[in-house]
C-alpha cells in the first residue's frame, strides 16, 4: 500500500494585533452558525410539514436527516484536513453550507427539503472542530486560552439561540428564512476567510481512502441516529424496525471499531483514544451533554405542557441561559492561562450544573417566570467552567498532529451524547408520566363527590370528567419532571468525580501545548 506522502511544509507563524481579532471573530461566527443550526430548524417542523402539505412526523425527518449526515462527516474531519488542509475544508464547508442551506429554503417538496438538509448536514459537520483547530492555529501560545474562550462562548450559547431565532423567524417571516439566514454569513465568512486565513493552511498529506471505513461509519451512524429520532413514535424495541436499527448500529459499530484500529490508513483516527486525558474527557463530555440536553428539551416541553406556555416564551426562559455564559467564558479562559488546575474547574462546573439541576426536583406549577429564569442563569455560569477546561484537557492530552481529529472526535461525541440525552429523557418522561397518572387515580379520595361538586357549578358529567383527569395529569408530570431531574443531578454528579481520574497537569496548563 501507498505510503503517506507529505505535500508541503508548516511554515506558518501565529497571527498578532487586530488581524488575529479579526480572523478570530470570522472563525468563531462560523462555528456558531454551525452550531446554531443544530437547534434552529427545531420548533420549524410543524410549520415545514404545513407549507409543503405533509403530515407532521414525516416533517421531522427534516431534523434526522441533518443530523445523520453532520454525525459522519463531524469524524471525518481529521481525515479531511490531513488529505485537502484545514483552511481548504473549512472555506469549501462553508460554501457548501450556504448554497445548501439556500436549497432549503427554495424546497418545493419535503423529499427535495430532505436531500437539501442532508447536504447541508454534510457541510456543515467539518464547520465546528475545524473553527476551533484553526483559532489555535492563528492564535499565539500566549493567547491559546483566548482563543478557546472565543470558541467555547460560541459553542456553549448557540444551541440555547437555536431554537428561540428559530421560533422568531416561523412566527414573523415564514419557515424557509430559518434556512435563508445562513446564506449572507456563509458567503461572508468563507470569502473573508480565504482571503485572511489562507496563508495558515495545515500540511497535507496523500492518503488513500478507506472506503470500507468510510461504508461502515455511514451504515452505523445513520441507523443509530434514525432509531434514536423514530423510536418514540414506534414503541422503541416494540418495533421490529427499531431491533433491527440497533442490530445494525451494534454490530456496524463493532465491525468499524475493529476496522479502524487495524487499518493502515483510517478514516477515523481512533488511535487517540490512547492518550488518557482525552479518553476520560470524552467520557465526561458525553456525560455532562447528554444530561445537559435532557433538560434542554424537558424545560420547554413541561413549560407548554403543564404551564400553559408557548414555544416563543418557554424559548425565552431557556435563552437567559446564554446571559452568563457569554460573561464567564472570557474569564475562565483566562484562569486556564493561569495556575488553576482545569480538572478543579471542570468538577466545579459540573457540579453547579448537578446543584441547579436538583433544585429543579422542587419545581411546581405555581412557579412564575422569574423562579424559572434563576436556574437558567446559574446554568450559564457553571456551563463555561465544564466546557472550556474539557476542551483545553481534550486538546492538550493530543499530539499537535491529531488535534483535528480530537476535535472532530470529541464533538462527535458531544452531538451523539446530546441525542442519546433528548431520546432517553423524552421516553423516561412520557413513561413516568404515564405511571405517575395511574397511581395518583388510584389515590383518589372520594372522586365522585369531587365530579359532583364540579357538576354542581354548572359543569357536565363529561366535563367535569375531563377536568378532574387534567388536574390528575398536570400532577402527574409534574412528577414525572422531578424524578427525570433527580437523574439527571445523579449523571452530573458522577461526571465531575471523573473529572479527577484526567492527568494532573505539570505547571500552568496550556490548551495549545499538544501531547505526550
Amino acid at each position: 500500500m501507498a505510503q503517506p506522502e507529505q505535500a508541503r511544509t508548516d511554515t506558518f507563524q501565529p497571527m498578532s494585533g487586530g488581524m488575529l481579532w479579526v480572523c478570530g471573530g470570522l472563525l468563531a461566527l462560523a462555528n456558531f452558525m454551525a452550531v446554531l443550526d443544530t437547534t434552529i430548524a427545531n420548533v420549524s417542523v410543524s410549520n415545514v410539514a404545513g407549507g409543503l402539505g405533509v403530515a407532521r412526523n414525516p416533517g421531522s425527518g427534516v431534523i434526522t436527516s441533518y443530523a445523520v449526515a453532520e454525525a459522519v462527516t463531524v469524524p471525518l474531519t481529521g481525515w479531511l484536513a490531513n488529505r485537502f488542509g484545514a483552511v481548504k475544508v473549512f472555506v469549501f464547508a462553508m460554501l457548501g453550507f450556504g448554497l445548501f442551506s439556500a436549497l432549503c429554503g427554495l424546497a418545493p417538496s419535503l423529499g427535495a427539503l430532505v436531500v437539501f438538509r442532508v447536504c447541508q448536514g454534510l457541510a456543515g459537520g467539518p464547520m465546528m472542530p475545524l473553527s476551533q483547530t484553526l483559532l489555535r492555529r492563528i492564535f499565539p501560545p500566549q493567547l491559546q486560552s483566548a482563543a478557546l474562550g472565543l470558541w467555547g462562548m460560541t459553542t456553549v450559547v448557540g444551541p440555547i439561540a437555536g431554537p428561540l431565532l428559530g421560533g422568531v423567524l416561523c412566527d414573523q417571516a415564514g419557515w424557509p428564512w430559518v434556512f435563508y439566514i445562513n446564506v449572507p454569513i456563509a458567503l461572508f465568512c468563507a470569502g473573508l476567510s480565504w482571503r485572511l486565513i489562507r496563508g495558515a493552511e495545515t500540511k497535507t498529506m496523500r492518503v488513500p481512502v478507506d472506503v470500507v471505513g468510510l461504508g461502515l461509519l455511514i451504515l452505523w451512524i445513520g441507523a443509530m441516529q434514525v432509531m434514536l429520532d423514530k423510536g418514540k413514535d414506534l414503541d422503541w424495541f416494540q418495533s421490529p424496525f427499531i431491533v433491527t436499527l440497533a442490530i445494525i448500529a451494534v454490530i456496524g459499530f463493532a465491525a468499524f471499531v475493529i476496522w479502524e484500529l487495524t487499518e493502515e490508513h483510517p478514516i477515523v483516527d481512533l488511535k487517540v483514544f490512547r492518550h488518557r486525558g482525552f479518553a476520560v474527557s470524552t467520557v465526561i463530555m458525553s456525560l455532562t451533554f447528554g444530561a445537559f440536553f435532557s433538560s434542554v428539551v424537558l424545560i420547554p416541553l413541561w413549560l407548554q405542557t403543564n404551564l400553559g406556555y408557548t414555544a416563543t416564551w418557554a424559548g425565552r426562559v431557556t435563552a437567559f441561559q446564554g446571559v452568563l455564559a457569554v460573561v464567564m467564558s472570557p474569564i475562565v479562559a483566562q484562569l486556564l492561562g493561569r495556575k488553576a488546575d482545569p480538572r478543579f474547574l471542570v468538577s466545579f462546573g459540573v457540579m453547579v450544573m448537578a446543584v441547579v439541576t436538583f433544585s429543579r426536583t422542587g419545581f411546581n406549577d405555581q412557579m412564575d417566570f422569574w423562579r424559572l429564569v434563576a436556574p437558567q442563569f446559574a446554568l450559564g455560569f457553571a456551563m463555561p467552567f465544564f466546557f472550556l477546561p474539557l476542551t483545553a484537557i481534550a486538546q492538550g492530552a493530543v499530539n499537535h498532529e491529531e488535534s483535528a481529529s480530537a476535535a472532530g472526535l470529541i464533538n462527535f461525541m458531544r452531538t451523539t451524547a446530546g441525542a442519546f440525552g433528548t431520546s432517553i429523557t423524552t421516553t423516561a418522561w412520557d413513561n413516568l408520566t404515564t405511571s405517575q397518572h395511574a397511581d395518583l387515580s388510584g389515590l383518589l379520595n372520594a372522586p365522585q363527590q369531587t365530579l359532583n361538586r364540579l357538576q354542581a357549578i354548572g359543569m357536565s358529567a363529561s366535563q367535569s370528567v375531563e377536568q378532574l383527569n387534567n388536574l390528575v395529569q398536570g400532577q402527574a408530570v409534574m412528577l414525572a419532571t422531578n424524578k427525570v431531574f433527580i437523574v439527571v443531578t445523579g449523571v452530573l454528579v458522577l461526571a465531575s468525580c471523573t473529572a479527577w481520574l484526567t492527568p494532573k497537569p505539570q505547571g500552568p496548563f496550556d490548551p495549545g501545548a499538544g501531547g505526550h
